[in-house]
């Protein structure tokens, strides 16, 4: 089982930043893909970043040149999102994901709330 912990949500202005850090622990085995979504109210669920198993990264496109997914090796398995250039329709709850690459088992954290205004 891995537990996936977020942090650095918050209130920021636009055109502000945040970092979003995701801590996993427990039996963290084999490889995974690694990302982070985002689900604002009334709407579905959606990738933001995508780390593979394997380094490549992938973004959506209302993120690219703004977000970058990252992860720390020297910590083990934290990962990043850091978040430049916000505006407010990156207001959402974001969420942390692995996703085995072995077993296809997905991992979520509980989120963490970003809002972005005035």
């Amino acid at each position: 089982q891995v537990h996936l912990v977020e942090s650095g949500g918050g209130l920021v202005q636009p055109g502000g930043s945040l970092r979003l850090s995701c801590v996993a622990s427990g039996a963290i085995r084999g490889e995974y893909n690694r990302a982070w979504y985002r689900q604002a109210p009334g709407s579905q669920r959606e990738l933001v970043a995508l780390m593979s198993s394997g380094g490549s990264l992938t973004y959506a496109d209302a993120v690219k040149g703004r977000f970058t997914i990252s992860r720390d090796n020297a910590k083990g398995s934290t990962l990043y999102l850091q978040m430049n250039s916000l505006k407010p329709e990156d207001t959402a709850a974001y969420y942390c994901n692995f996703r085995s690459t072995f077993t296809a088992l997905d991992y979520w954290g509980l989120g963490t709330q970003v809002t972005v205004s005035l």
